[in-house]
C-alpha cells in the first residue's frame, strides 16, 4: 500500500480507505457529495443517484476528499464524454452528464446559494441554455512548463485538482474549432523551436471572424447583437459569442422594466452591456477605474455611431460622482469580478440610490452574498436568471435583478 503524505490526518478514514457510496448532490464547484453516517465525503466525477465505489486520499476538519475509483450504479443522466481527457483535465466537471441535466443543477445550486446565503426564498427561473454545448470557447489560453534538456513536453491545461501540473492537450473540445486548427500548428512549432523558449509561458488563441489572433495587442473583433466591439485579443471579453445576444437582451430588458430613463454601467469595460443597452435608454454613462477601458468603450460607441452614450473613468473612492442623472430615474448594471463588489463599491452605490439594479455575476456565491447588504440597503429582488455561458463546466453567469423598495 502507497505511504500517506506527510501531513496526510487519519481520521475519520485510513489513506486510501475504500467507501461503496451514494452520491446524494452536487457542489457548486461539481464535486458529488456522499455521507457516511452524516459525516461528508467528496468525489469528484460522481453524479447524484450513483453508487460509487471511493478511495479516501484527504481528511479535513469536517470533510474528506476521495477519488472516483468505480461507478457501481450509473445515474440514467450519466453520458460518455465525448473528450477523452475528462477526468483528467482540470477545465471541464460536467461532460459526463446529460445537458438538460447540467442546466437543472445549476438551477438548483443557484437556489440553495440564494436561500442559504442570501436568505431569500424567490423563484430562480431555469438556467438558459447555450446554443452550443461544444465548441463554443471563443479564447483559450494554454501554458507549458520551462523546457527540460531542450524539450518542450505537455502543452495544455492544469490537472484536475492541480495548482501547478499541466497535461498535454492536443485539442480542446469546448474551444471553437478554428482554435483547436491552430493550436495544433502552434504545437509543432513551439516544440520545434524550444531553443527559443528560457521558461515556460501561456499561449493565446482568440478568434476573431474567422481568424485566430496569437497575440495580445492584436485587435479582435465581436459583434453582439448587432454592436460591433473592437478590443486587443489579450483583453476579457466574454467568451461564448453565442449566447451573448440571448444574455445582454436580458440585462437591457430587466434594466428598461424599472422604467428608469436612464442607464449607468459600472465596471463597463469595453462597453459590452452599456452599447448593447443603449437604444432602450435617452442616455447611458459608462464608468470604470481602468482609463485605457474607458478609451476602449468610447471608440466602439464612435464605431457604432451612438451618440448618447459617454464613458468616464472614476475613481474607486469617488465612482458615482460622475453619475450626471438623477437616481430615481437611473438603473444601474453591476458585473463584477468574482470576488463581487467590494464594501466602497456598495456603499457608494447605496448612498446613490438608483431606481434598479440589474447585478450580473460569474460568481453566485459572492453574488448572494452581496444580496444581504442590497437587503439591508432597501432593495427588493425581483428576479433571478441564470445563463450557462460555460457549458460542460460548473460555471454560470447569473443576473439578478433589484428595485429600490417604494419605487
Amino acid at each position: 500500500m502507497r505511504q500517506p503524505p506527510k501531513k496526510f490526518v487519519p481520521h475519520p478514514f485510513p489513506y486510501h480507505h475504500e467507501l461503496d457510496l451514494t452520491i446524494e448532490k452536487l457542489t457548486n464547484l461539481g464535486h458529488g457529495i456522499a455521507r457516511v453516517d452524516g459525516w461528508v465525503v467528496m468525489i469528484p466525477f460522481g453524479l447524484p443517484g450513483e453508487k460509487v465505489r471511493a478511495r479516501i486520499h484527504r481528511n479535513h476538519k469536517n470533510y474528506s476528499e476521495a477519488d472516483l475509483m468505480e461507478v457501481l450504479e450509473p445515474s440514467p443522466d450519466r453520458v460518455e464524454a465525448r473528450c477523452p481527457l475528462f477526468g483528467t483535465c482540470g477545465g471541464c466537471q460536467y461532460q459526463n452528464l446529460s445537458y438538460e441535466k447540467q442546466l437543472e443543477w445549476k438551477q438548483q445550486q443557484v437556489a440553495e446559494l440564494l436561500k442559504h446565503m442570501a436568505r431569500i426564498e424567490h423563484e430562480v427561473l431555469p438556467v438558459i441554455g447555450s446554443p452550443r454545448q461544444f465548441e463554443y470557447r471563443s479564447k483559450i489560453t494554454p501554458h507549458f512548463a520551462q523546457p527540460r534538456n531542450g524539450q518542450i513536453a505537455e502543452i495544455g491545461f492544469l490537472a484536475d485538482s492541480s495548482r501547478h501540473r499541466i497535461i498535454d492537450v492536443p485539442r480542446c473540445d469546448i474551444a471553437m474549432p478554428e482554435l483547436n486548427e491552430a493550436l495544433g500548428g502552434m504545437r509543432e512549432d513551439i516544440r520545434a523551436n524550444a531553443s527559443r523558449y528560457k521558461r515556460g509561458a501561456t499561449l493565446l488563441l482568440r478568434a476573431s471572424q474567422g481568424s485566430v489572433l496569437t497575440q495580445s495587442a492584436q485587435i479582435a473583433t465581436e459583434v453582439v447583437d448587432g454592436v460591433r466591439f473592437e478590443f486587443q485579443a489579450g483583453d476579457f471579453f466574454q467568451n461564448n459569442p453565442f449566447i451573448l445576444p440571448a444574455f445582454v437582451q436580458h440585462v437591457a430588458a430587466e434594466a428598461k422594466a424599472s422604467g428608469a430613463r436612464f442607464l449607468l454601467d459600472a465596471y463597463c469595460g469595453s462597453g459590452l452591456f452599456a452599447l448593447t443597452c443603449v437604444k432602450h435608454f435617452e442616455h447611458v454613462v459608462g464608468i470604470e477605474i481602468s482609463e485605457s477601458a474607458v478609451v476602449k468603450a468610447r471608440h466602439n460607441a464612435e464605431i457604432n455611431g451612438i451618440t448618447n452614450a459617454q464613458f468616464t473613468a472614476g475613481s474607486a473612492e469617488h465612482l458615482f460622482a460622475k453619475a450626471v442623472h438623477p437616481a430615481g430615474e437611473t438603473a444601474v448594471i453591476v458585473d463584477p469580478p468574482r470576488a463581487g463588489c467590494g464594501d466602497s463599491f456598495l456603499a457608494q452605490l447605496f448612498e446613490f440610490a438608483p431606481r434598479a439594479v440589474v447585478y450580473v455575476s460569474c460568481n453566485p456565491a459572492t453574488q448572494m452574498r452581496d444580496l444581504v447588504k442590497f437587503s439591508e440597503a432597501g432593495y427588493e429582488l425581483t428576479k433571478v436568471q441564470p445563463f450557462d455561458l460555460f457549458p460542460q463546466t460548473r460555471h454560470l453567469e447569473c443576473v439578478v435583478t433589484l428595485v429600490k423598495r417604494g419605487e
